[in-house]
């Protein structure tokens, strides 16, 4: 059984159903003429185990208001996405009253029906978010990582959300399936079988001990490919910073090497859904703005080495700077540091002994498939809790919004206040924390503090999302490298002024370290924000190019 497509109107079914005669090789199309027709729609294709991606309404439905209509079909599809195509007549009357839904999140795009054919504005708009639907929602048709293990564990679960990051859909396997049976006789070794056994394109099954192996199995290591000589800029850290900094360096002439620990994207790699990033009105999945990205970087020419951290950045006499990894290491004449933040870790012993086994820092994307039918809890008021909220609750039969303060406001963007508000799957419950934790083998319920009284209550939960704020990931600078109190990398006029050089301020991105630059979420007084983060990206190029001009 294919995905659904369903198509509702009381005037124009015909019409639509022909317009996405185009999907019909890839998705079942049905129509209906009412909310009421919809559902019944959706229900039955539901009880026959299908999966529906996309409802397309019209501005008015003869037995309920569209919104109301959405309303009702999310509580039976909640992960589907949702159109309201207007016919030309009344799209400019019937759009002030119904874009304010979009804003809170009761659907995903006000669109002009189509007038004429290949309008491809339209369907532009349709394809991108059923392409949101397939990386997120749906089973891969094509697995690019294979993962045979006889149990979900921590590191296989880490693997594929490594997987999921990258872009690459991934599927797991037990050892006594086909698949696993084959990966297992490729891996064949004396004594019992190790696991978890990886494929990955174009190499041979192995045995992953770590997220980085499989890394290196996709990309190879710094140390396996061969970088020649001196480059002028060398970036650590994949992030929006990172690689804004790649795109405007090397499509400016500079050869440039970016060096990244883990998945390309960073902290903002694992957001399901950026919807206030310049440019991308119905909203990007952080995956996919970072591959997006890296695709654009590449172009240019930036070579990318993903699965070393970088342990040490060493300044030579002549000015130039040797940065080493455990796999290999790079000579630069400046060095950008864009290694952005790390989720601060929760200190409770019990719940760090089941991280990957209910507990995860981070929106987790691939865990938050495994969480249909349970109760779970997002620690967090940013808007990457907010966002992995949204996110869990098209899965999840419930989502806690659990924080400190007495309220969102002062922490978190005022459309994602908006949508959660909207939202009856997700809670928030203020003045909140997690005292203590447990279950056999896996998460399954909570001790919660009351932060203004001090009692404790215990309750289910099956998931639990861990976003507790920004930790520099920087201890492999120097010395000479100022910091503040919390170790983010001091900048600009932020500098003590007896680091000065002839009384006068470093430039505006610029280290104590000549040559060293810092941008984004490791820069102290930085806003954490995408926008932000990828315009300090853009904006250091310049200087980059100011500091070497003398020697080029």
């Amino acid at each position: 059984m294919q995905p659904a497509i369903i198509l509702v109107s009381d005037e124009h079914t015909a019409f639509l159903l022909d317009e996405f005669g185009r999907y019909a090789r890839d998705y079942d199309l049905h129509t209906a003429t009412s909310c009421k027709g919809a559902l019944e729609v959706t229900r039955t294709i539901r009880d026959a185990g299908g999966q529906v991606a996309l409802f397309v309404t019209d501005t008015e439905l003869p037995d309920a208001h569209v919104l109301e209509a959405f309303h009702a079909w999310r509580t039976v599809v909640p992960t589907a996405r949702r159109i309201i195509a207007a016919h030309w007549e009344h799209f400019l009357e019937r759009a002030p009253a119904l874009r304010p839904g979009m804003a809170k999140g009761k659907y995903d795009a006000y669109l002009l029906m189509p007038r004429g054919v290949r309008d491809e504005e339209f369907h532009g708009a349709v394809t991108e978010l059923l392409s949101d639907w397939g990386s997120t929602v749906a089973k891969p048709e094509v697995e690019s990582v294979r993962i045979v293990a006889p149990a979900p564990t921590a590191l296989t679960l880490a693997i594929r959300d490594y997987a999921d990051r990258m872009g690459m859909p991934s599927g797991f396997y037990t050892p006594d399936t086909e698949i696993g049976r084959e990966a297992v006789l490729e891996c064949a070794t004396p004594g019992e079988p190790a696991y978890p056994i990886v494929s990955t394109p174009g190499r041979p099954s192995f045995v992953a001990t770590s997220v980085r192996d499989v890394a290196i199995s996709m990309y190879g290591a710094p140390g396996d490919v061969k970088v020649e000589g001196l480059v002028d800029l060398a970036i650590v850290g994949a992030g929006p910073a990172g690689l804004a900094a790649a795109v405007y360096g090397a499509s400016e002439g500079l050869t440039t090497v970016v060096l990244e620990s883990e998945a390309i994207g960073g902290q903002a790699g694992t957001s399901s859904m950026i919807r206030n990033y310049l440019g991308f009105p119905r909203g990007i999945s952080g995956m996919r703005l970072a591959q997006r990205a890296r695709n654009q970087a590449l172009r240019f020419g930036t070579q990318f080495y993903t699965g070393w951290d970088v342990e040490s950045l060493e300044t030579r006499p002549d000015g130039t700077h040797l940065l080493s990894t455990g796999g290999g290491s790079v000579e630069a004449r400046s060095v950008i540091v864009a290694t952005g933040v790390a989720y601060r870790k929760l200190g409770i012993q019990a719940i760090e002994d089941l991280v990957g086994l209910g507990v995860f820092y981070g929106s987790a994307m691939t865990a938050a498939r495994e969480m249909e039918g349970y109760d779970v809890v997002v620690v967090g008021g940013g808007n990457s809790a907010g966002q992995a909220a949204i996110h869990l609750a098209r899965f999840a039969d419930s989502v806690t919004i659990m924080v400190r303060r007495a309220s969102l406001a002062e922490t978190m963007s005022q459309y994602l206040i908006g949508e959660i508000a909207y939202n009856p799957r997700i809670t928030v419950q203020p003045c909140s924390e997690v005292a203590d934790g447990g279950g056999e083998g896996r998460l399954e319920w909570l001790d919660v503090r009351d932060t203004t009284t001090g009692a404790v209550t215990r309750r289910e939960a099956h998931g639990l999302f861990l976003l507790l704020g920004a930790e520099p990931n920087c201890d492999w600078l120097p010395p000479s490298v100022a910091r503040d109190r919390r170790g983010f990398v001091l900048t600009g006029r932020d500098i003590p002024t007896d680091l000065w050089s002839h009384h006068l301020p470093p430039e505006s991105l610029a280290t104590t370290l000549s040559g060293v630059f810092a941008v984004g979420d490791i820069r102290a007084g930085s806003m954490k924000r995408v926008a932000a983060a990828t315009g300090e990206g853009s904006s250091v190029v310049p200087l980059v190019h100011t500091y070497l001009a003398p020697t080029t």
